[in-house]
């Protein structure tokens, strides 16, 4: 089991990755651009919302306040927000935005890690938490910048 939950914790963001490269491969052009305008502006604010909140809260993580190895070797610093969960979240809410069956699949992903991660004893519950709440936020602001600035240009959702 453990090994489990180190791969998913561990690896399940390179299979987000994946899956993003093979859906920005197959759609036209002009979704190309808007991806890459939502994940590279969106991803600023990420990390940006990421780095005030971990200055804001200081969770030490559940490895060191219960005393136990984790699963996943880690060091013993802020555990506020999960880095990993953020980032899988964040391209989960980001392809939502063009494909409704895509994204429900990478935000699957996105929960897997943050309970593996969890279960590793490496992210408390509201390190999760919190990383889906800033993904969300980072996108949802985007997608107000595109709508307002490129109205054309601006992201449907489809299926």
């Amino acid at each position: 089991m453990h090994g489990l939950i180190k791969f998913v914790g561990d690896y399940f963001i390179f299979i987000s990755l994946a899956i993003l490269l093979a859906y920005w491969l197959r759609v036209g052009s002009k979704e190309k651009i808007s991806i890459v305008w939502q994940l590279l502006f969106g991803g600023v604010l990420a990390l940006i919302f990421s780095t005030i909140a971990s200055h804001l809260f200081y969770d030490t993580r559940p490895f060191v306040t219960e005393h136990i190895a984790p699963i996943i070797a880690h060091a013993a610093d802020n555990g506020f927000p999960s880095d990993h969960t953020l980032l899988t979240a964040f391209i989960g809410f980001t392809i939502y935005l063009h494909s409704r069956v895509v994204g429900i699949a990478l935000l699957l992903i996105a929960l897997l890690v943050g309970v593996a991660r969890v279960a590793a004893h490496i992210h408390h519950p509201i390190d999760i938490v919190a990383s889906f709440f800033i993904a969300a936020l980072s996108v949802a602001i985007v997608q107000v910048i595109s709508r307002r600035w490129f109205p054309a240009g601006a992201t449907r959702l489809k299926n």
